[in-house]
Protein backbone atom coordinates (compact mmCIF):
# COMPACT_ATOMS: atom_id res chain seq x y z
CA UNK A 1 0.00 0.00 0.00
CA UNK A 2 1.14 3.41 -0.83
CA UNK A 3 2.06 4.82 2.63
CA UNK A 4 0.37 8.03 1.76
CA UNK A 5 -3.51 6.47 0.39
CA UNK A 6 -5.87 4.95 2.40
CA UNK A 7 -8.31 2.51 1.53
CA UNK A 8 -11.72 2.85 1.99
CA UNK A 9 -15.03 0.70 1.84
CA UNK A 10 -17.36 2.33 -0.81
CA UNK A 11 -20.80 0.85 -2.08
CA UNK A 12 -18.97 -2.43 -1.24
CA UNK A 13 -15.88 -1.63 -3.29
CA UNK A 14 -12.48 -0.49 -2.65
CA UNK A 15 -11.34 3.40 -3.28
CA UNK A 16 -8.26 5.11 -2.50
CA UNK A 17 -8.19 8.14 -1.07
CA UNK A 18 -5.34 10.77 -0.60
CA UNK A 19 -3.75 11.04 2.98
CA UNK A 20 -2.28 14.43 3.67
CA UNK A 21 -0.82 13.43 6.47
CA UNK A 22 -1.94 16.66 8.47
CA UNK A 23 -2.91 15.20 11.84
CA UNK A 24 -1.33 16.75 14.66
CA UNK A 25 0.18 19.70 12.83
CA UNK A 26 -0.36 23.13 14.78
CA UNK A 27 -2.07 25.25 12.44
CA UNK A 28 -2.73 29.05 12.97
CA UNK A 29 -5.63 30.39 10.82
CA UNK A 30 -6.31 33.93 10.84
CA UNK A 31 -10.20 35.40 10.07
CA UNK A 32 -10.86 32.25 10.98
CA UNK A 33 -14.92 32.99 12.69
CA UNK A 34 -16.56 33.01 9.08
CA UNK A 35 -16.11 33.06 5.52
CA UNK A 36 -13.16 31.69 3.80
CA UNK A 37 -11.05 31.25 7.08
CA UNK A 38 -13.87 29.35 8.60
CA UNK A 39 -14.11 27.13 6.30
CA UNK A 40 -10.39 26.34 5.76
CA UNK A 41 -10.20 26.43 9.47
CA UNK A 42 -13.16 23.29 9.66
CA UNK A 43 -11.24 21.95 6.79
CA UNK A 44 -7.77 21.65 8.55
CA UNK A 45 -9.76 19.83 11.68
CA UNK A 46 -11.18 17.07 9.96
CA UNK A 47 -7.78 16.02 8.14
CA UNK A 48 -6.95 16.24 12.81
CA UNK A 49 -4.69 19.33 12.98
CA UNK A 50 -4.35 21.47 15.94
CA UNK A 51 -5.72 24.72 15.43
CA UNK A 52 -5.01 28.12 16.89
CA UNK A 53 -7.82 30.53 15.49
CA UNK A 54 -8.49 34.46 15.75
CA UNK A 55 -11.46 36.87 14.87
CA UNK A 56 -11.88 40.46 16.43
CA UNK A 57 -15.59 39.07 17.50
CA UNK A 58 -15.32 36.43 20.55
CA UNK A 59 -18.61 35.13 20.44
CA UNK A 60 -18.43 34.38 16.53
CA UNK A 61 -15.00 32.99 17.56
CA UNK A 62 -16.25 30.66 20.75
CA UNK A 63 -19.13 29.21 18.30
CA UNK A 64 -16.93 28.57 15.18
CA UNK A 65 -14.45 26.71 17.42
CA UNK A 66 -17.22 24.61 19.36
CA UNK A 67 -17.95 22.93 15.70
CA UNK A 68 -13.92 22.26 15.26
CA UNK A 69 -13.75 21.18 18.74
CA UNK A 70 -16.75 18.68 18.38
CA UNK A 71 -14.70 17.54 15.19
CA UNK A 72 -12.68 16.17 17.35
CA UNK A 73 -9.70 19.02 16.90
CA UNK A 74 -7.73 20.74 19.74
CA UNK A 75 -8.57 24.34 19.02
CA UNK A 76 -6.81 27.29 20.58
CA UNK A 77 -8.80 31.08 20.77
CA UNK A 78 -7.57 34.31 20.90
CA UNK A 79 -10.40 36.96 20.54
CA UNK A 80 -8.23 40.26 18.48
CA UNK A 81 -7.79 42.70 16.35
CA UNK A 82 -4.66 42.10 13.97
CA UNK A 83 -4.39 45.87 12.94
CA UNK A 84 -3.57 46.27 16.91
CA UNK A 85 0.11 46.75 17.57
CA UNK A 86 1.73 43.67 18.90
CA UNK A 87 -1.65 41.67 18.09
CA UNK A 88 0.33 39.49 15.20
CA UNK A 89 3.08 38.50 17.83
CA UNK A 90 1.10 37.92 20.54
CA UNK A 91 -1.43 35.49 18.56
CA UNK A 92 2.26 33.17 17.39
CA UNK A 93 3.42 33.54 20.49
CA UNK A 94 0.37 32.58 22.39
CA UNK A 95 0.47 29.76 20.24
CA UNK A 96 3.54 28.64 20.60
CA UNK A 97 3.17 28.67 24.37
CA UNK A 98 -0.02 26.59 24.43
CA UNK A 99 1.36 24.03 21.50
CA UNK A 100 4.77 23.79 21.68
CA UNK A 101 6.00 24.77 18.06
CA UNK A 102 3.71 26.04 14.78
CA UNK A 103 3.48 23.49 11.68
CA UNK A 104 1.49 26.26 9.29
CA UNK A 105 0.25 29.47 9.08
CA UNK A 106 -2.64 30.27 7.16
CA UNK A 107 -2.91 34.10 6.34
CA UNK A 108 -6.61 34.40 5.68
CA UNK A 109 -8.25 37.87 7.56
CA UNK A 110 -8.74 40.84 5.00
CA UNK A 111 -10.88 43.45 3.55
CA UNK A 112 -11.83 46.64 1.52
CA UNK A 113 -13.01 49.61 1.19
CA UNK A 114 -14.10 50.39 -2.29
CA UNK A 115 -14.05 53.37 -4.37
CA UNK A 116 -12.45 55.46 -7.21
CA UNK A 117 -8.84 56.22 -6.70
CA UNK A 118 -9.03 60.02 -6.50
CA UNK A 119 -11.44 60.13 -4.05
CA UNK A 120 -9.47 57.57 -1.73
CA UNK A 121 -7.38 58.89 1.56
CA UNK A 122 -4.76 57.93 3.26
CA UNK A 123 -6.25 56.70 5.89
CA UNK A 124 -8.40 54.24 3.31
CA UNK A 125 -4.83 52.96 2.25
CA UNK A 126 -3.77 52.59 5.26
CA UNK A 127 -6.24 50.73 6.76
CA UNK A 128 -6.77 47.78 4.15
CA UNK A 129 -2.55 47.81 4.23
CA UNK A 130 -2.57 47.09 7.14
CA UNK A 131 -5.39 44.29 7.33
CA UNK A 132 -4.39 43.01 3.85
CA UNK A 133 -0.69 42.87 4.06
CA UNK A 134 1.09 43.82 7.10
CA UNK A 135 -0.72 42.01 9.64
CA UNK A 136 -0.03 39.09 7.21
CA UNK A 137 3.91 39.85 7.19
CA UNK A 138 4.01 40.05 11.21
CA UNK A 139 2.09 36.73 11.65
CA UNK A 140 4.96 34.82 8.83
CA UNK A 141 7.84 37.16 10.66
CA UNK A 142 6.71 35.78 14.26
CA UNK A 143 5.98 32.45 13.16
CA UNK A 144 8.49 31.35 10.63
CA UNK A 145 12.02 31.13 13.50
CA UNK A 146 10.02 28.53 15.40
CA UNK A 147 9.47 26.45 11.82
CA UNK A 148 13.20 27.09 11.79
CA UNK A 149 13.48 25.45 14.42
CA UNK A 150 11.48 22.68 14.09
CA UNK A 151 13.05 21.49 10.83
CA UNK A 152 9.93 23.20 8.55
CA UNK A 153 6.95 24.26 7.93
CA UNK A 154 4.38 25.89 5.37
CA UNK A 155 3.09 29.27 4.50
CA UNK A 156 -0.11 30.04 2.90
CA UNK A 157 -1.78 33.48 1.80
CA UNK A 158 -4.73 33.86 1.03
CA UNK A 159 -4.81 36.30 -2.02
CA UNK A 160 -7.46 37.21 -5.01
CA UNK A 161 -7.54 36.80 -8.72
CA UNK A 162 -7.49 40.47 -8.51
CA UNK A 163 -4.07 40.55 -7.16
CA UNK A 164 -3.11 39.03 -10.26
CA UNK A 165 -4.95 40.80 -12.84
CA UNK A 166 -6.62 44.16 -13.20
CA UNK A 167 -10.18 44.35 -10.51
CA UNK A 168 -11.83 46.72 -12.04
CA UNK A 169 -12.83 50.18 -11.47
CA UNK A 170 -13.28 51.16 -7.43
CA UNK A 171 -10.62 48.53 -6.43
CA UNK A 172 -7.34 50.02 -6.66
CA UNK A 173 -6.82 49.77 -3.17
CA UNK A 174 -8.18 45.73 -2.85
CA UNK A 175 -5.94 45.45 -6.21
CA UNK A 176 -2.89 46.67 -5.16
CA UNK A 177 -2.17 44.91 -1.56
CA UNK A 178 -3.34 41.43 -3.35
CA UNK A 179 -0.89 42.05 -5.75
CA UNK A 180 1.56 42.89 -3.18
CA UNK A 181 0.48 40.31 -0.35
CA UNK A 182 1.49 37.41 -3.54
CA UNK A 183 4.86 39.11 -4.64
CA UNK A 184 6.15 39.05 -1.16
CA UNK A 185 5.17 35.65 -1.32
CA UNK A 186 7.22 34.96 -3.86
CA UNK A 187 10.20 36.36 -2.39
CA UNK A 188 9.81 35.08 1.28
CA UNK A 189 9.75 31.26 -0.63
CA UNK A 190 12.53 31.76 -2.27
CA UNK A 191 14.73 33.06 1.03
CA UNK A 192 12.95 30.07 3.04
CA UNK A 193 13.66 27.30 0.92
CA UNK A 194 16.66 26.58 2.30
CA UNK A 195 15.11 26.38 5.63
CA UNK A 196 12.32 23.36 4.23
CA UNK A 197 9.58 26.31 4.75
CA UNK A 198 7.32 26.67 1.69
CA UNK A 199 5.12 29.94 0.90
CA UNK A 200 2.34 29.39 -1.37
CA UNK A 201 -0.82 31.93 -2.14
CA UNK A 202 -4.28 30.70 -3.40
CA UNK A 203 -6.25 33.79 -5.49
CA UNK A 204 -9.72 32.77 -5.02
CA UNK A 205 -12.44 33.74 -7.65
CA UNK A 206 -16.32 34.54 -6.78
CA UNK A 207 -17.08 32.34 -3.93
CA UNK A 208 -20.03 32.15 -2.64
CA UNK A 209 -21.35 31.10 0.82
CA UNK A 210 -24.19 31.66 3.25
CA UNK A 211 -23.75 35.70 4.40
CA UNK A 212 -21.55 36.46 2.37
CA UNK A 213 -21.27 39.06 -0.16
CA UNK A 214 -21.90 36.90 -3.08
CA UNK A 215 -24.73 35.02 -1.49
CA UNK A 216 -26.16 38.58 -0.47
CA UNK A 217 -26.15 39.52 -4.15
CA UNK A 218 -27.41 36.72 -5.60
CA UNK A 219 -30.73 36.91 -3.22
CA UNK A 220 -31.33 40.38 -3.72
CA UNK A 221 -30.71 40.19 -7.42
CA UNK A 222 -31.08 36.36 -8.87
CA UNK A 223 -31.33 37.84 -12.46
CA UNK A 224 -28.33 40.12 -12.36
CA UNK A 225 -26.25 37.29 -10.63
CA UNK A 226 -27.10 34.78 -13.45
CA UNK A 227 -25.92 37.11 -16.23
CA UNK A 228 -22.66 37.75 -14.49
CA UNK A 229 -21.91 33.76 -14.20
CA UNK A 230 -22.51 33.53 -17.50
CA UNK A 231 -20.61 36.05 -18.75
CA UNK A 232 -17.72 35.67 -15.91
CA UNK A 233 -17.99 32.36 -14.90
CA UNK A 234 -16.69 29.54 -17.35
CA UNK A 235 -17.72 26.55 -15.14
CA UNK A 236 -21.58 28.14 -14.60
CA UNK A 237 -21.29 28.54 -11.13
CA UNK A 238 -19.69 30.22 -8.27
CA UNK A 239 -17.33 28.66 -6.06
CA UNK A 240 -17.84 26.94 -2.63
CA UNK A 241 -15.66 27.84 0.13
CA UNK A 242 -14.99 23.97 0.66
CA UNK A 243 -12.98 24.08 -2.59
CA UNK A 244 -10.96 27.17 -1.21
CA UNK A 245 -10.53 24.50 2.12
CA UNK A 246 -9.41 21.13 -0.04
CA UNK A 247 -7.05 23.39 -1.96
CA UNK A 248 -5.84 25.27 1.09
CA UNK A 249 -5.04 22.15 3.10
CA UNK A 250 -3.12 20.40 -0.21
CA UNK A 251 -0.97 23.07 -0.43
CA UNK A 252 -0.06 22.80 3.52
CA UNK A 253 0.37 19.04 2.96
CA UNK A 254 3.76 17.49 2.24
CA UNK A 255 1.88 16.09 -1.16
CA UNK A 256 2.77 19.49 -2.33
CA UNK A 257 6.26 19.24 -0.98
CA UNK A 258 7.56 20.54 -4.68
CA UNK A 259 5.08 23.59 -4.52
CA UNK A 260 6.73 27.07 -2.87
CA UNK A 261 6.36 30.88 -4.40
CA UNK A 262 3.20 29.61 -6.59
CA UNK A 263 0.23 31.38 -6.53
CA UNK A 264 -2.91 28.86 -7.52
CA UNK A 265 -6.31 30.06 -8.73
CA UNK A 266 -9.05 28.11 -7.68
CA UNK A 267 -11.60 29.95 -9.77
CA UNK A 268 -13.54 28.08 -12.17
CA UNK A 269 -11.44 29.41 -15.09
CA UNK A 270 -12.98 33.27 -14.42
CA UNK A 271 -9.61 35.08 -14.26
CA UNK A 272 -8.03 36.00 -17.24
CA UNK A 273 -4.12 36.15 -16.79
CA UNK A 274 -1.75 33.91 -18.77
CA UNK A 275 0.31 33.96 -15.65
Amino acid sequence: MHPQRKELQHRGEAIWIMDLNLKDKVVVVTGSSRGLGRFIAEGLAAEGCRLAICARSAGKLEEAARGMRAAGAEVLTMPTDLTVPGSPEALIGLTIDHFGRIDCLVNNVGGNRRGNFVDTTDSDWQAVLELNLNVHLRCARKAVPSMMQNGGGAILFIASIFGREAGGPGLSIYNATKSALISAAKIMALELAPHHIRVNCIAPGSIRFPGGSWDRRVQSDPEGMKAFIAQNLPIGRFGRAEEIADVAAFLLSERASLVTGACLNVDGGQSRSLI
